[in-house]
């Protein structure tokens, strides 16, 4: 075997690869992995390493049995916006539903009036604690949308404080321009001109600025209507950005149909999906991110339909939702405890819907397994089985991180 010399060299360590196959995890055992340059430039067994460590690479951790998975991806965040809606936290424990604080003027709008008022400077150091904690968990991508301005000028700020972030923490991030998230008050009764005024214009902005990834929508009866979105994804199309939905939150529009018709990178929530929208994700390889903080906060009963998406075939991802209303969360482990737990996923399922299958969420085939050739985002667990992950609460059993290659202090 012919082996160059490498950056950094991993060896006897339990690695999660996450490459399906017939082996759980795509686990090795009493393995190694090389970095060069950045990606993955070897793996196997550690008995199979073709010399001493330290003579195949300068820096060399032996790490005695932990568990290496991917970086994890946190594929659904609003993590960026102003104030906080604790009081609403309160109304909801006092009996008020989603949907009522939603048409009284709470909810998202709430947040659009802090976050308008929001400086980009402040946007960025106020999601600067959320983003660490996530950090601290071991994430290394990290998706953030906009959706809290619903004008152009602070929609537009959003996007670059989420670029910033990206830039000055050790992070990746992709962008998600969410105009139509929901419908603002100045423009009541009146969602189509909303669309044509703010939403088609702000998108050609952020495409033009380059700080768009992918277009996110809102489709439920108290957001966008499936026609609206569609308008919404035929400019997408034009732009060249791929699409995503929140939808079947809420209730059945058959919005998830159409994401998929787009060929959506991701539906997201899906407690209300039906089999016919299973069938359009599984056939156009649309991504089912599952949201369990929202379902908890949200203290919602109608489960996400998981043994239709398993029959079907159709990947199943897992995020936070991070935001300031129905998800207030910025622990993803606790997100895989809670998809085990309420949505009886399996850990299995649970770390593939936070590397592999969130890494496709976010139409990014260059992570999410151990592979060579794929970027180097490794995680070190102090674990005995990669369950623990999932089973454990309020527990970070995190040893090391590394992105692109490069330790950082979690």
């Amino acid at each position: 075997m012919q082996i160059g010399r490498w950056d950094a060299l991993w060896t006897n360590a339990n690695i999660a690869t996450m490459v399906s196959g017939p082996s759980a995890y795509g686990a090795l055992r009493d393995a190694a992995v090389a970095i060069k340059d950045g990606k993955i430039a070897w793996i196997g067994p550690t008995a199979d390493l073709n010399g001493e460590p330290h003579d195949l690479a300068p820096e060399v951790h032996a790490v005695h049995g932990s568990w290496i998975t991917p970086g994890l991806i946190d594929c659904h965040t609003h993590i960026v916006h102003g104030g906080d809606r604790a009081g609403e936290f309160e109304m909801r424990l006092e009996g008020a539903s989603y949907e009522e604080i939603a048409r009284a003027g709470g909810g998202i709008r709430s947040t659009v009036t802090a976050t308008r008022s929001s400086t980009e400077e402040d946007l960025f150091e106020t999601a600067v604690p959320r983003v660490r904690h996530l950090l601290a968990e071991g994430v290394t991508t990290l998706e953030i949308k906009s959706g809290y301005g619903l004008d152009s000028e602070t929609e537009l700020r959003m996007l670059r404080a989420a670029r910033r972030v990206g830039d000055e923490l050790p992070v990746s991030v992709v962008t998600s321009f969410l105009g139509a998230h929901a419908i603002p008050e100045e423009f009541d009764g009146a969602a189509d001109s909303y669309i044509d005024e703010v939403v088609l214009p702000t998108l050609h902005s952020a495409n033009a600025e380059g700080i768009a990834d992918a277009v996110d929508g809102f489709c439920e009866g108290i957001a966008f209507s499936v026609n609206q979105m569609t308008r919404v994804f035929e400019e997408a199309r034009k732009l060249g950005l791929p699409v995503k939905l929140h939808a079947e939150q809420l209730s059945n529009l058959g919005g998830t149909a159409m994401a998929a018709s787009y060929g959506a990178l991701s539906a997201d929530h899906l407690e209300y999906l039906d089999e016919d929208g299973v069938k359009a994700m599984a056939e156009s390889g649309t991504v089912a991110v599952l949201l369990p903080g929202a379902f908890y906060t949200l203290r919602e009963t109608q489960m996400p339909p998981i043994d239709l998406l398993r029959a079907h075939g159709v990947p199943v991802a897992v995020a936070t939702d991070c935001n300031p209303g129905s998800s207030p969360v910025t622990s993803l482990l606790l997100m895989m405890s809670m998809a085990a737990t309420l949505f009886r996923m399996t850990p299995e399922e649970c770390l593939a819907g936070v590397t592999r299958n969130a890494a496709r969420a976010l139409g990014l085939d260059d992570r999410g397994t151990i592979e060579i050739g794929k970027r180097a985002d490794l995680v070190v667990w102090n674990i005995e089985r990669p369950a623990e992950l999932s089973y454990r609460i309020g527990y970070n059993p995190i040893e090391q991180v590394v992105i692109e290659g490069r330790m950082h202090t979690p």
